[in-house]
């Protein structure tokens, strides 16, 4: 598998993203049941954000991660500050197992 690591930036306090957040839930969900989401949650700092961790086949570019992504609510709507996705080498897995 290929994994990636998608951090969101946006404000805790943000209108958009309090509506939305259901919405994004349920495309979490989505990929959870397709077997894609490793891991996912807001950060709890009081800074906002979120981090998702996603599982590709392997040989999947950022490019797919980038199109999954893309389908996310919170993107579609263009409701976050930021979104990074990296492609991740968990050397220690201990999600799943």
């Amino acid at each position: 598998m290929t994994y990636f690591a998608v951090t969101y930036t946006y404000s805790p306090d943000s209108e958009e993203i309090i509506n939305l957040r259901p919405t994004h839930r349920e495309f979490i969900t989505q990929l959870h049941e397709n077997g894609q989401i490793v891991g996912s949650g807001p950060f709890t700092d009081g800074e906002g954000g979120a981090l998702i961790v996603i599982e590709l086949e392997d040989g999947s570019t950022l490019a797919d991660a980038e199109a999954l992504m893309n389908s996310d609510p919170f993107h579609t709507e263009n409701v976050l500050e930021n979104r990074s996705i990296r492609v991740w080498n968990p050397v220690t897995k201990v999600f799943g197992e």
